[in-house]
């Protein structure tokens, strides 16, 4: 039988991540799959909801209590790490706790691994919910990180992880600061499924357009030698066609990229490996609902 850990980061957005519980309930009936949820509350200041979802077909549902806030990213690096040192399990599922990953999906993600058993599935937008403001500027998130590191990243946290990867996912530093960029760095060969983004249970999306920005940069720190080879043949060849016109227009380009290039240096800081090792303590009490 296959044990399935299904990985959703929260912070405050206990509403939705109850409604997701109840979805996610109603995705299963198989004997042939255990299926079992880990909650990583990020220091949450808003109380869970009295009311609190019992599933029926779910084999367990913990909620690790962070003590000190660390962000979306970074609970979803702590929560494998978790999962690979303390749970037994075939494979790792991360969610997002919104509802923008579909629970419907799940049945796609865990078919491929009849077909598939050691691949890494990944679940690539083929369409998004959002504005068209969004919309637009995420392609342009899309093109720059394949233009600077030569990835074409189309999946985000929703991905189904056979346990080998959960391991060296664990022992790169990159995880710690994006999960995609990291994904992509260390496995190159995988298997994908259509996926839709949802629409968020309860209140308007998290992803501002900061976020996207820093979402970018933190993708395209992963392969910071790749961008800055790229970065500075492209400023050589640019700078040679435009010898003899330069002007403060010309030169904008140059400027996006080196500050571009700065902010990528800045954020690849973050890998901090020996944190990421230390980064259980930061654990605190383990509620069980079921």
């Amino acid at each position: 039988m296959k044990k399935i850990k299904i990985l959703i980061p929260i912070y405050n957005d206990w509403p939705s991540v109850f409604k997701l519980l109840e979805n996610i309930d109603l995705q299963f009936d198989e004997e042939d799959t255990d299926i079992s949820v880990l909650i990583i509350n990020d220091a949450s200041t808003e109380a869970k909801s009295n009311k609190i979802f019992v599933p029926k077909n779910l084999s367990s549902v913990k909620v690790i209590n962070m003590k000190h806030n660390r962000g979306h990213g970074r609970c979803n690096a702590t929560g494998l790490k978790y999962i690979n040192e303390k749970e037994d399990f075939d494979y790792v599922i991360p969610m997002d706790g919104d509802g923008e990953d579909r629970p419907e999906e799940l049945f796609l993600l865990i078919e491929k691994l009849k077909d598939y058993p050691n691949k890494v599935i990944t679940a690539d937008r083929v369409k998004r919910s959002e504005g068209i403001i969004f919309k637009f500027c995420y392609m342009i998130h899309k093109y720059l990180t394949f233009v600077f590191t030569g990835q074409s990243i189309k999946f985000g946290n929703y991905t189904c992880l056979p346990k080998s990867i959960v391991n060296k996912m664990t022992n790169e530093q990159a995880t710690w600061s994006s999960f995609s960029g990291s994904l992509a760095k260390i496995i190159k060969d995988r298997i994908s499924v259509p996926s839709i983004r949802g629409k968020r249970y309860f209140g308007p999306s998290k992803m501002s357009f900061f976020n996207l920005v820093k979402h970018s940069l933190s993708i395209i720190a992963v392969f910071k030698t790749t961008l800055l080879i790229r970065s500075t043949l492209f400023l050589a060849i640019y700078l040679f066609l435009i010898i003899g016109n330069i002007s403060l227009i010309t030169l904008i380009p140059v400027v996006g990229v080196i500050v571009m290039m700065i902010s990528v240096i800045i954020l690849s800081r973050r890998e901090n490996m020996s944190e990421f090792i230390s980064s259980l303590e930061n654990i605190g009490s383990i509620d069980k609902i079921k």
